[in-house]
Order: C-alpha cells, then sequence, then structure tokens
C-alpha cells in the first residue's frame, strides 16, 4: 500500500505540541484571573521538558506491551486512545484518539492530529508507539477500538489514498463544537475519518458530520461556566466558543468530541468494535 509521508517529529519537536484538550487547565484559569497582574499571551512558545530516564523507559515498556496486545488481537488497523490529562472531574479517562494500523513491514505508525504548542493551529503526524506514549502520561492507560475487518481496511484506505488528510482542518479548537466545520480537535478528526470510512459517499468534514447526526452520534457534554469560558478564551489561543450554538453556549453547555463519545457510538454500530483496554503493570 502507498503510504502517505507526513512532517518527521524529532524528540524536541514533539515536545512543541499539544495533543489534547486540556480541561483541567480551564479551571484554574479562574484563580489566575485573580492572581495574574500583567497580561498573558496565548500560545507562548513550549519548552522542551526535561529529559527524565526513568519516564522515557515506562513509556516505552508501556508501548511494547500495547503493541503486544494488538499484534495477539489479530488487527490490522485500531482506534487508538491515550491518557496524557487528568479529566476525572469531567468523567473522563482518555484524553486524545488517533488511527493506528500496522504496515506492510511490520511496524505500528498512529495517524493522529496534533496541537502546535497552544496556537489555534494543528498538523497530521504519523508516529510509532514509543512516541504517542513519551507525550508525558498522566497515567499509562490506553485504550483500543477495533472495529470490524472490513471498517480496518476502510480506515486503511482513507490513509493511504490520502483522504484523512482532506478531512483535517488545521484550526484547531480544543473545545471545537462537534456538529460544525470552522475548528476541529483531535479527537474530532477521528470520529469523522470513521465516518468516512463507514460511507464511501462521504468526501467532506460537512457530509462526515451528517452521517453522524443521522446516526444519532452524542457528542460529550461539558458544562462551563461563564467566567472559565471567558478566561479561557482570553488566555488560550486554542479554545474558542463561538463555533457553538448561541444558547447552548449561554447556557454553559458545550458539545464537543472526546474518546468516550466515539467509544460509545461505536458500541452502536451494526457491528460494535472490540474493546481492549491496556494498563501499565
Amino acid at each position: 500500500m502507498k503510504q502517505i509521508a507526513a512532517p518527521p517529529l524529532s524528540s524536541s519537536t514533539r515536545a512543541r505540541h499539544f495533543s489534547a484538550w486540556s480541561l483541567l487547565s480551564l479551571l484554574s484559569l479562574l484563580s489566575c484571573l485573580m492572581l495574574l497582574s500583567q497580561p498573558a499571551h496565548a500560545g507562548r512558545p513550549c519548552e522542551p521538558p526535561a529529559y527524565d530516564p526513568a519516564k522515557t523507559m515506562q513509556a516505552l515498556e508501556f508501548a511494547e506491551k500495547v503493541r503486544q496486545t494488538l499484534e495477539s488481537s489479530g488487527a490490522q488497523v485500531a482506534l487508538i486512545a491515550r491518557a496524557g490529562q487528568d479529566l476525572s472531574a469531567y468523567q473522563l479517562r482518555f484524553s486524545h484518539l488517533g488511527i493506528i494500523r500496522k504496515l506492510p513491514e511490520g511496524r505500528w505508525s498512529v495517524m493522529h492530529e496534533l496541537n502546535d504548542c497552544g496556537t489555534a493551529n494543528s498538523a497530521l503526524y504519523h508516529e510509532g508507539l514509543g512516541n504517542f506514549f513519551l507525550d508525558d502520561m498522566h497515567r499509562f492507560e490506553s485504550l483500543l477500538l477495533i472495529p470490524s475487518a472490513e471498517l480496518q481496511n476502510a480506515l486503511a484506505e482513507q490513509i493511504t489514498s490520502g483522504h484523512a488528510r482532506q478531512l483535517h482542518e488545521a484550526s484547531y479548537n480544543m473545545l471545537a463544537f462537534a456538529f460544525a466545520t470552522r475548528y476541529q480537535n483531535s479527537n474530532q478528526w477521528g470520529l469523522e475519518v470513521l465516518a468516512a470510512a463507514s460511507d464511501p459517499a462521504i468526501q467532506t468534514r460537512q457530509q462526515a458530520q451528517d452521517w453522524l447526526k443521522a446516526r444519532r452520534y452524542q457528542p460529550q457534554n461539558l458544562r462551563l461556566s461563564s467566567m472559565t469560558r471567558l478566561g479561557a478564551r482570553m488566555f488560550r489561543a486554542n479554545v474558542s466558543f463561538d463555533d457553538h450554538p448561541f444558547e447552548r453556549r449561554m447556557a454553559g453547555q458545550i458539545d464537543t468530541v472526546s474518546v468516550e463519545s466515539v467509544e460509545k457510538f461505536m458500541q452502536q454500530l451494526p457491528s460494535p468494535p472490540q474493546v481492549l483496554l491496556v494498563r501499565a503493570d
């Protein structure tokens, strides 16, 4: 199969990307509003974290455990999630979703959307399992959603044909509205690729979202106060609310795409996925 080239990720570049939505940081914005005496600047450049051999080894060992689980499952393609942030305050365990597939030479490659270090931009990347878990995990735990063989083949075709790239929107919003095309978050990209793989007629993001609506996909509902929304908008370049319906937004009801909402939707498909949970020893 033809492989799609992607921007390379060195360890230093890798540290400059946020992969998921840091929801807990939104809560701290209220206190920041009280404490900051100087104006903050959204989208400040990231500094690479100090190298931690123990954490690196832990990440690589966990990646190997996930690889072995994938090999044992017999899957060729799956949706893979990680716990990069502590989202327990929102009853969420996982923060970020990608699509993993086995390459012809036997390696596993994850394709996923990454936010460019707190800015309002994102890009798609291919990387190995080791790098996928080297992003300062909150918890070494991974969710694998293995669809039917037919859907696995269709997902692989989305990637190799380049159509998965066409469904990417570079304007990033951590809390993008699930049924709007102005922005996109990482989990939303994966869900829309899943929709396109499920129906060959889907060519655009709007068509993917219409398909999801018709099949009763339910976004993740988050309740955020007006002060939290204001603080997030003022101090975070990668958070916007202007794509959400006005009435819902004013009521503090934010409907976005989470890993958990994707899992629930897949469970409703005619052929539900095999669900595997991998935890560190």
